[in-house]
């Protein structure tokens, strides 16, 4: 469906001229860019535009709520300038400018995010990585890749594959709409991350810019090395509050030699849940463990009365044989479907087409994935449904289990109404709340691979509890001006409060 290979790939068109596009959160505090600044800005030698066009466009990302937004002529945030740099020079010493300045700086590349990470809420200065792309280094001996942070993850994976026979098991749906440093800021998860994990276990190092131009690198150099805490996770997942990432270093595999499929059904949710905890107990981690609720196994494969499992692995055939023989065994209680169900998902697994669609049919939707502990996992998926369902306009609430790990797994919620388009944020807000509130209360995490953003700030004191203030700290200490970001991760910021909801 990418028609912008390499490139950001707009969320919906806007259905006015950009001349004419005002910012949503018309209320929030915005900082212009003088002239002066400016011109110190272009003496970086990276690229600086103030044209109406580019800034209307980089103010906004994929969050669903924006995206309805966009055809009332209105987006969430807008910067004064967007500057791209080419490499880490440049990137440091617009920082350095701008912390002097006391100008924001929100990072962005492919914009593919769903929850307002991006949005350069303080306008100030968009800086858009997409010129620091490409492959730096593959050590094939350690199975490392050095890579850098605005290169797309589809042209990552096919010159991974084509010219070093590599991989780095990393299959987000956005593969094509995003970067690998947008992975790295929000803690991305691929679809086989039961394999190859998250983007947090594929890092080994990175090279950050920090507010006031400082250039540091977070691995210690060795595998596995004990010199004091990992500062990869100190950035890993920090949305651009704490730093910014030019350059990672990550582990790849060898492309799989085999691959196995399977689709089994279960009569209910939290019997299927229980499969999939018993197989990732017994040690097996298939590539893909994707577990559908009745309304998802119906609507996605037109399966019903059963909740679908598909299982795909891939690796040396030795391992997959073993691993798909205990799927196989811990399924035995379950029928048996037809393995075209794992190649109808590979078909259309990084589709989002009908995201706008529904939209345009003036329909809320939106997606909020959790993780949570198996022991929590029943209780969550059941009160979630009770607390959304009981929501005036709603049409329906449903969930699969998409990413599975030996002590829980990720449940991926997906919600839609019809409310009055007077009462579209109110319905909104309301949804996340019932969400957010019934997960926390289970002991479940907030968010697993989509991260905070905007939409989840207000929710982040109540997850971290008395952590929230170890980060507070952390923002203070990496960036005492508050330039990067500001607005995001449940942060307080020098430019006014967060503007949502």
């Amino acid at each position: 469906m990418n028609t912008n290979r390499g490139a950001p790939t707009p969320a919906i068109a806007f259905d006015a001229p950009v001349e004419s596009i005002a910012r949503r959160f018309s209320d929030a505090s915005v900082v212009d860019v003088d002239a002066s600044v400016l011109d110190a800005l272009r003496g970086t030698g990276a690229a600086v535009s103030t044209d109406v066009a580019d800034t209307v466009e980089t103010g906004r990302d994929w969050w669903p709520l924006a995206m309805a937004w966009a055809l009332d002529g209105t987006e969430p945030g807008r910067a004064a300038a967007i500057v791209r740099p080419s490499s880490t020079e440049q990137v440091s010493a617009v920082l350095g400018l701008c912390d002097a300045a006391l100008v924001p700086v929100t990072t962005a590349a492919g914009r593919s995010g769903v929850v307002g990470a991006s949005v350069p809420v303080h306008g100030g200065v968009l800086l858009d990585m997409t010129d620091m792309a490409g492959i730096v280094d593959v050590d094939d001996q350690s199975l490392l890749l050095r890579v850098r942070a605005g290169t797309f993850g589809d042209v990552l994976e096919d010159e991974l594959r084509a010219k070093y026979s590599v991989t780095t098991g990393h299959w987000p749906q956005s593969v094509q709409l995003s970067t690998v440093g947008g992975w790295l800021a929000c803690r991305g998860a691929g679809q086989y991350s039961t394999r190859y994990g998250k983007i947090e276990d594929m890092v080994v190092d990175m090279e950050v810019v920090l507010a006031d131009g400082q250039v540091v690198h977070t691995g210690s150099g060795g595998p596995r090395a004990a010199v004091g805490p990992d500062l990869n996770q100190v950035f890993v997942g920090s949305e651009g509050t704490l730093g910014v990432v030019t350059e990672a270093t990550l582990r790849v595999h060898p492309v799989a030699p085999a691959e196995r499929r399977a689709a089994f059904g279960f009569g209910s949710f939290v019997e299927g849940l229980d499969a999939c905890r018993r197989i990732l107990r017994r040690g097996a981690t298939p590539a893909v463990l994707r577990l559908y609720d009745e309304p998802e196994s119906q609507r996605n494969f037109e399966v019903a009365d059963a909740c679908a499992l598909i299982v795909l692995d891939e690796g040396e055939p030795a391992l997959v044989d073993g691993v798909m023989s205990l799927v196989a065994e811990e399924c035995s209680s379950a029928a048996r479907l037809d393995d075209a169900l794992v190649d109808r998902w590979l078909g259309h697994r990084n589709d989002v087409s009908a995201l706008e669609a529904l939209i345009r049919r003036e329909i809320v939707v939106d997606t909020i994935e959790i993780a949570g502990r198996w022991s929590a996992l029943g209780a969550i998926y059941d009160d979630v449904q009770a607390a959304v369902g009981a929501i005036e306009h709603i049409l329906v609430v449903s969930a699969h289990q998409s990413h599975a790990y030996s002590d829980g797994a990720c449940l991926y919620f997906t919600f839609a109404g019809r409310p009055p388009v007077d009462e579209r944020e109110r319905f909104y807000v309301a949804v996340w709340d019932a969400t957010t509130r019934a997960v926390l209360a289970r002991g479940g995490a907030l968010s697993h691979h989509h991260g905070v953003g905007l939409n989840r700030s207000r929710f982040v004191k109540d997850a971290l509890g008395p952590a929230y203030d170890v980060l507070l700290a952390m923002k203070r200490a990496l960036d005492p001006n508050g330039i990067l970001n500001p607005g995001k991760l449940g942060l307080p910021s020098p430019f006014g409060p967060t503007p949502w909801p």
